[in-house]
């Protein structure tokens, strides 16, 4: 009986599931954000075919998420609807900016651009009011249209042609996309910034898909976009405490890339002075992977040739590790003279002002551990012919924590830079270098009297046996010039022998 009462009642269609099972697929399709894929603006057929109110289509959220939700004309004025429409409003306002223009025709679209400018300005002061509600729909909806306005590969012909990336004096490039771009980096900068942001809700679309797409956009030409993707990542590090370490991970691959195959990127500079402010909040003492990235990272920054742009981020970060741990100096140090440059004066000076901090945060007991290998390059650089060089080199010594350590370390480390001193003394054209050089000589002299009077005596004894080597030298090559000009008389030129006759035909 009740199978045949069953039986009577009347079945849903067959195509109204259909319909439902495809909504719900093309939502889901359509809630990954880190795929990048532009998605379609429905804002132009909505004001001819919606009424002010309408249910959101599961093909633009997650049915799931979407459900119940109700959508707005986002052509209207958040001052032209009631305060419960206003979040729906807002999430189909930014479902209206999705779309996406061609910048490089100033004459294509302008209307459609102006209308979205507009949009993303209103947004911005919706947000910044205070009124905005940050659900998961408006969370869903702000990271899809930042992905897909933001994430984008930089063609060919925006890239530098030197070997890294913008220089001192080459003219940045201006994104001509910019006036839209700055509103979503002003968008997104107040997003990760509201104070009523559900971190563990926004983890879910702010996910590592998206950092890593972000992070690549540091390497823009344009230094506006750069500034701003500094703050941002700035702020996400702080409050989305679950990808700290994916962060480090993924700069520490970047410079990788950059050092060790490129030597092309952008944005080393923002990263590093990003990490500058990281670095100074790692706790003491500091994890191994902290030091690695030191040892990995950041002392191998220093081969790259473009080092004199990033150059001030990156002392600032070394000397940030030597603050938290002083044992780190002699490490810093080893790494500077492998990386040393032979041939690029400008880079040296750069070197020399670094080594200069680093020594300051020095210990006795650290400094002993490199101060060999450390004046031998020094005195190099006393006798470098470049003038701004051996002037650096010199001033080394009117620093007094520096001066103390060579006072007290001054039996090994004058007898290595005495010959150096003495060499400029003898050679040098600089007048100014002439100058240091006394200078420092005198104050050897006041440190130890006794001292200089020794190495003064092993250089007349050095010198005494270079000379009876040099005359070794030259007698040898006297003896063979000779040898080589000797001239053998006829009577014992052998005439060559003349081959033998073939009698036989070939």
């Amino acid at each position: 009986m009740l199978k045949q009462i069953l039986s009577k009642l009347p079945r849903k269609s067959q195509k109204s599931d259909t319909i439902d099972s495809a909504e719900t697929n093309s939502g889901n399709n359509n809630s990954n954000l880190g795929n990048g894929t532009q998605c379609t603006n429905s804002g132009n057929s909505l004001s001819s075919r919606l009424s002010v109110v309408k249910r959101v289509s599961s093909a633009v959220f997650p049915s799931s998420i979407m459900a119940g939700v109700e959508a707005v004309e986002p052509h209207l004025s958040f001052k032209d609807v009631s305060n419960p429409q206003k979040q729906n409003l807002f999430v189909s306002k930014l479902n209206l900016c999705c779309e996406v223009f061609d910048f490089s025709d100033p004459d294509k679209n302008t209307s459609e651009q102006d209308m979205k400018r507009q949009t993303l300005i209103e947004l911005a002061d919706f947000v910044s009011s205070g009124s905005a509600k940050f659900t998961e729909p408006a969370i869903a909806a702000m990271s899809k249209m930042c992905a897909i306005n933001l994430f984008r590969v930089f063609p060919p012909k925006y890239r530098s042609n030197g070997t890294g990336g913008e220089t001192e004096d080459e003219e940045p490039t201006f994104d001509p996309a910019w006036s839209h771009l700055q509103i979503v980096y002003d968008l997104l900068l107040r997003f990760i910034s509201y104070n009523s942001l559900d971190v563990k809700v926004a983890k879910k679309y702010v996910d590592h898909s998206f950092m890593s797409r972000l992070l690549d956009l540091f390497d823009s030409e344009d230094p506006r976009e750069r500034d701003c993707l500094k703050t941002i990542l700035h702020r996400v590090y702080g409050k989305f405490m679950i990808h700290r370490y994916f962060i480090r991970q993924a700069v520490s691959n970047i410079i990788y890339r950059f050092v060790f195959e490129t030597e092309r990127h952008n944005g080393i500079a923002e990263l590093l002075e990003i990490f500058g402010s990281i670095i100074s909040g790692f706790a003491v003492p500091l994890k191994e992977e902290h030091k690695m990235f030191l040892c990995k990272a950041l002392i191998p920054l220093h081969k790259p040739k473009s080092v004199g742009i990033y150059h001030q981020q990156l002392t600032y970060c070394v000397v940030q590790f030597i603050d938290k741990d002083p044992k780190l100096a002699t490490t810093v140090i080893k790494g500077l003279l492998k990386y040393w440059p032979v041939t690029n004066s400008q880079k040296e000076l750069m070197f020399i002002s670094e080594l200069e901090e680093i020594l300051e945060m020095t210990s006795v007991v650290e400094f002993q551990k490199i101060m060999v290998t450390l004046f031998r390059r020094i005195g190099r650089c006393l006798n470098s012919s470049h003038y701004q060089v051996a002037e650096r080199a010199h001033l080394l010594w009117n620093n007094d924590h520096i001066l103390n350590l060579i006072t007290q370390n001054r039996q090994v480390i004058a007898p290595i830079v005495f010959p150096s001193l003495e060499r400029n003394t003898e050679t040098h054209w600089n007048h100014a270098v002439l100058n240091l050089t006394e200078n420092v000589k005198k104050l050897f002299w006041d440190m130890d009297e006794e001292l200089m009077v020794a190495c003064i005596r092993k250089a007349e004894e050095e010198n005494s046996t270079s000379s009876v080597a040099a005359e070794k030298r030259k007698l040898t090559w006297e003896r063979l010039e000779t040898a080589a000009g000797f001239q053998p008389s006829a009577d014992y030129i052998i005439a060559p022998l003349k081959p033998a006759a073939c009698y036989v035909a070939c």
